[in-house]
Formats: structure tokens, C-alpha cells, sequence
């Protein structure tokens, strides 16, 4: 099929213990612009990410991670199969939805746990990947999740106060695994506790971003433990991403391949570090630091935007 498309085709792969659902948008003969969304846990949401690439020159992808969003079962109705959400599994997700669309290489981007994702990916599949241009850059690295979790504290004592206390962590037991612990538990009451507490406290480390709008993360209860769950269950383990799996260390593998680390020097959830460091390491990439801007935001969308077509220019 060629011509415009301007209208959004969604439809489901089935994968094991799943259907991922995704979205095309855009001139299907155009240059394919994955989007992979932040958490773990979050979602296409509304699909403003389809606003950011010219509809007649790419075909705009996104895809609703495994056990969130459109995809089903959502996380807290397949509890048995927890375990089995991992990077790894996101990754073959993503390869799925690829095969099905038919796609050969496609650019990648992503924003926060998306980033995360992204890089992932392009370790794993780098011949399925023309660039890749991310903003609010993270690797999910133990130091990245201690420092969201527990340092970050260091500039919110009161409320991480009452978050470390209401986490009810066992001994030896770091504060995100009790979170993760509880939210997987069978008493979804509990859980339900767990998740307000976490999502109270995300509220307040992004409270800083100048895009911030004060109140709750999340208003949907099942938004909201969609969200805490699948976030905890990476986060306490490194994002799936330990034992030579690390990005950082690897990152030099994607040397020949664009890549645009957009991130916000205000981006007190997750620090310029992370950008920072994987530039210095990846000869290939470009860092644009965002003065003015915390953890994404517009002019960092629009910087995304410019990447994407800026590395379509170079194929």
C-alpha cells in the first residue's frame, strides 16, 4: 500500500503469555520511527508521540510494552507470569511486532525507561537499527535506581521520610524490593497501599521539572498499579540488565550507529550523568542538554524531532 495514511492502524501480536498491541501511523512506505514509552509500566497514553514526525515522510510506530497499556493481560491480572516480564521478553516483543509489520530496519527512539529499552534493543538486534535519538536518557543501572529511590532523598527529606517508612521493608531488604515485593503480593490490598505510597513519591521527585503540574501521578487505580508494579519488578532487578548485560559498559558496540542523547539539565529524577558518561563512550552519538528543562518536556520533544530527521537524512 502506498500514498498518505493518515489515520492510525493498531491491531495485536500474540507472543507468549501475551498480545502486544501497537500502532502505525503515517506513509507506509515511508521510513519506520519506532517509539518506545517510559516506566516500566506506562503507555502510548493518547499518542502524542504520533505529532512528532512528519506523516508523509515516516511511518510513526509505537507499541504498548508487555502487561501495560492496550496490551493484555495487564500486569496485576497475570501475576503467575511476572517473572517472565523482562527486557529480554520486551525485546523479542519488539522483534514480533517488527516481523509482523513487515519492517527490515527502523529508527528507534525513546524517552526515560524507553531510552533504557532502546539501547537495550539496538545491543541485542543493532543490524534492525538506522538510528536512534532519545531523550531524558537512562541505562536503569543500580546506581541510576538507588539514586531514585533512596539518594534523590538527600533534596526531599519529608517526603521520602514517610515513603522509606511506608515501604515496610524486610531486613537486608532495599526499599525498592519491598515496594516490589508487596505490589506482586496476594494481598492486593496491600498492594493497593503500596501503590499509592509509590506513586506519591513519584509525584514528588519530578516536582522540580519545570513541566511539573502538582497532584497525583496517576488517578486511574489501575493506571496506577500498572505503573508501581511493573516498576518496581525492574527496577529491584537492575532492570534485567546485570551479569554482562549492562549498558554502559557495552555502549561502545553501537559505535557506526546515529545516536542523540537529548536530556534536561533539570532533570533532577534522573541526572545529566547518564547522558553525560554514554556520549563520552559512544563516538557515534551527539548530547544536547537541555538548559532550561527537567525529565522531557518541549523543547527536548522537539530536539526528538530533529534527530529523527536528521539521522532520516543520513540514509
Amino acid at each position: 500500500m502506498t500514498g498518505e495514511q493518515t489515520e492510525t492502524i493498531s491491531g495485536w501480536v500474540k507472543v507468549p503469555h501475551a498480545r502486544i498491541y501497537w500502532e502505525s501511523t503515517g506513509e507506509p512506505a515511508g521510513i519506520p520511527v519506532l517509539y518506545l514509552h517510559g516506566g516500566p509500566g506506562g503507555s502510548l497514553g493518547k499518542g502524542g508521540y504520533r505529532k512528532r514526525h512528519d506523516p508523509t515522510r515516516f511511518r510513526i510506530i509505537g507499541l504498548d510494552q508487555r502487561g501495560c497499556g492496550k496490551s493484555t493481560p495487564a500486569v496485576q491480572d497475570d501475576l503467575d507470569h511476572l517473572s517472565g516480564n523482562t527486557t529480554q521478553a520486551l525485546i523479542e516483543d519488539i522483534e514480533a511486532v517488527r516481523k509482523h509489520l513487515g519492517i527490515e530496519k527502523w529508527i528507534v527512539t525513546g524517552v526515560s525507561w524507553g531510552s533504557t529499552l532502546a539501547l537495550a534493543y539496538a545491543l541485542k538486534h543493532p543490524g534492525r537499527v538506522l538510528g536512534i535519538a532519545l531523550v531524558a536518557v537512562t541505562t536503569t543501572s543500580r546506581s541510576e535506581v538507588q539514586w531514585i529511590t533512596e539518594d534523590v532523598g538527600r533534596i526531599f527529606p519529608e517526603a521520602w521520610s514517610e515513603f522509606s517508612e511506608a515501604c515496610r521493608a524486610n531486613p537486608g531488604e532495599r526499599l525498592v524490593e519491598a515496594y516490589a515485593r508487596r505490589l506482586a503480593g496476594e494481598d492486593r490490598d496491600d498492594a493497593r497501599r503500596a501503590a499509592l505510597a509509590w506513586d506519591r513519591w513519584e509525584s514528588t521527585h519530578v516536582s522540580l521539572d519545570p513541566s511539573w503540574v502538582p497532584g497525583a501521578l496517576f488517578d486511574d487505580e489501575n493506571e496506577r498499579m500498572t505503573f508501581a508494579l511493573l516498576v518496581t519488578h525492574y527496577w529491584a532487578h537492575d532492570g534485567f540488565l546485570t551479569d554482562g548485560q549492562e549498558i554502559m559498559p557495552r555502549i561502545h558496540e553501537l559505535n557506526g550507529i546515529p545516536g542523540y542523547l537529548i536530556h534536561g539539565r533539570r532533570d533532577i529524577s534522573g541526572p545529566a550523568a547518564t547522558a553525560w558518561h554514554l556520549h563520552r563512550r559512544w563516538q557515534s552519538s551527539r548530547l544536547a542538554v537541555i538548559e532550561n528543562e527537567g525529565h522531557g518536556g518541549p523543547v527536548s520533544m522537539a530536539a526528538l524531532s530533529e534527530a529523527v530527521e536528521d539521522i532520516a537524512a543520513m540514509i
